[in-house]
């Protein structure tokens, strides 16, 4: 596979060559494969590789969205000090990862965002947000001075659908003005994706459609995360208003084809593989059933507290405001949770759902074709 540090040096150089850049992505998840097919039989040889580092920089939110706890009573009024952010992300680049996601809550909420991006970006590592957009136009320009080049957001649907699942009113022309903003006064100099978030009150062709619209308008990629049922962050709501029930299954499997179909018609836009977007159906009804080993062992995932996790579902490796980030790696504890999270000795989730089913050759033999 390769290494994080290689990733780090010569993804510069990789992004004006797109050709090699994919031989290298195919060819780095073939290795990925061969190596978890034996490690089904020996889970020894899974080591810690972290490759990204998510931090939850705040606890707190402008939205209310129906299913997140975030701005609720999950870490309420948790806020990371950016001493500890600049300490943390040092020490993230020394172990070799190369990617920082940075979001909360709402990250756009920390005053002190542009700082952590500088710090990153100089760092030399490949730096993005996920936020709900609210806030973008009137941050935008700092956050780009900072070096922020890539974005993500959700999606829930356009319009009232947006404002009924977020539970804010005039939210969804906020989101509209910040991307009309980014695209204004910076054009492609910021990436942006559009995350379709696969909820049963968003999982239809028309709220797809009404995303598929958004991404073309604003020149953005389109990518699919789905239900995230044990989440601690995400519960369902009332009524449980965002789960899936097994009568469901003609819809989603409706929302997959059309999903396979626009990859086919505009690949690069589409950001998932076929192989992920294929197996969405079983991903949403089976739930825990769908048992895929896990490829945490390249993250670390850190909350608001201080908490530091191998994941953002579980296998806890202590916190930062008791010590360092470099403190807590690649030990005895690190190693365990590395191999147990393969093995998915955990509530099992749908976190990095791509990587794991181009991962897994019974996955790719199933849906890949």
């Amino acid at each position: 596979m390769i290494s994080s540090r290689l990733m780090r040096a010569i993804r510069p150089r990789l992004d004006s060559h797109p050709r090699l850049k994919r031989f290298l992505r195919r060819a780095d998840i073939a290795a990925s494969r061969m190596h978890h097919s034996i490690a089904e039989f020996f889970p020894s040889i899974i080591r810690p590789a972290p490759r990204q580092l998510t931090v939850a920089v705040t606890a707190a939110c402008n939205q209310r969205c129906i299913g997140c706890r975030y701005g609720r009573d999950f870490m309420v009024g948790e806020h990371l000090p950016l001493d500890l952010a600049l300490d943390l992300l040092d020490d993230a680049a020394a172990a070799g990862i190369n990617r920082v996601r940075l979001f909360g809550g709402e990250p756009l909420l920390h005053p002190e965002l542009p700082q952590m991006i500088r710090r990153s970006t100089s760092l030399g590592m490949d730096t993005y947000i996920t936020t709900n957009g609210v806030l973008l136009k009137d941050r935008v320009d700092e956050l780009h001075a900072a070096g922020l080049r890539w974005l993500t957001m959700g999606f829930y649907g356009a319009g009232a659908q947006h404002e009924a699942y977020t539970q804010r009113p005039g939210g969804y022309e906020r989101v509209v003005a910040g991307l009309e903003a980014a695209r204004a006064r910076y054009a492609a100099a910021i990436e942006l994706q559009l995350n379709f978030v696969v909820l049963r009150p968003t999982c239809n062709l028309e709220t797809l459609a009404a995303a598929w619209s958004l991404a073309r308008r604003f020149d953005m990629f389109l990518h699919v995360d789905i239900h995230g049922y044990s989440i601690p962050f995400f519960s369902d709501g009332p009524g449980d208003e965002v789960a899936f029930r097994p009568e469901d299954r003609p819809v989603v499997q409706a929302v997959a084809d059309e999903l396979v179909r626009l990859k086919r018609e505009y690949p690069q836009r589409v950001s998932d593989s076929m192989t992920l977007l294929r197996s969405i159906p079983d991903w949403v009804m089976k739930g825990a059933g769908m048992r895929v080993p896990c490829d945490a062992y390249e993250l670390i995932w850190v909350g608001a507290n201080g908490v530091v996790q191998l994941c953002d579902v579980y296998f806890p490796l202590g916190n930062l405001h008791e010590r360092r980030l470099r403190d807590m790696l690649f030990n005895k504890k690190h190693r365990r949770a590395c191999r147990d999270a393969f093995q998915l000795r955990c509530p099992n989730c749908t976190c990095k759902v791509n990587s794991r089913v181009q991962k897994h050759a019974a996955s790719v033999r199933r849906y890949g074709r």
